[in-house]
């Protein structure tokens, strides 16, 4: 995809991405916490067009198994593209981008929460490196914005998922030997 562009949101990026995307209080919210330093908003632009986002949650989870199994550990929230968008390299740009971000900022890990009916969702991350946690599903809460302004929390069923950050590097060698020499005395 050209001309793909990612970068952290700012107060201008409200209004075309509640536009393109919907649900302006969460990107509100999202917002006002990346303000606060407790998470940081990516957002995509495809040329002049709003493309997608993703929310890189810094705080502790809010579920208490994730919070207990994974604390300290960052999470992507709420990945969405624009649907004319989609199987377009916007979702793996977006979460490369706070991978990164996680990366320069000393994070060696990442986890995240995807609906178990979301099979497409679920590809994607596993393409992308994202294993299952070991420690079954969570029930999450989605927080959606109706029309009158309410604000709800459903619950959801969802798979854990986790990627590690930091490149692997074997351990030191603690003893030198020659493969395959005779040892002459």
């Amino acid at each position: 995809m050209t001309e793909l562009y990612v970068r952290s949101a700012r107060s201008a990026d409200l209004e075309p991405f509640a536009a393109a995307l919907g649900d302006r209080e969460f990107l509100i919210d999202r917002l006002n916490r990346q303000r606060k330093g407790l998470g940081v908003l990516f957002v995509a632009w495809l040329r002049c067009r709003p493309a997608g986002e993703v929310y890189l949650w810094l705080e502790e989870a809010e579920e208490h198994p994730i919070r207990e199994h994974l604390p300290g550990v960052a999470l992507l929230t709420h990945l969405q593209v624009h649907d004319e968008l989609r199987n377009r390299g916007v979702g793996r740009t977006l979460a490369g981008a706070a991978e990164r971000h996680l990366r320069e900022n000393g994070h060696e890990r990442v986890a995240l929460a995807v609906r178990t009916d979301n099979p497409a969702a679920t590809r994607l991350y596993r393409r992308l490196g994202y294993e299952d946690w070991g420690h079954g599903e969570v029930v999450c809460y989605a927080r959606t914005t109706q029309p009158d302004g309410r604000v709800l929390h459903e619950p959801e069923q969802c798979y854990v998922l986790v990627k590690d950050l930091a490149p692997v590097t074997p351990a030191p060698r603690t003893e030198m030997r020659t493969i395959g020499a005779s040892r002459r005395h």
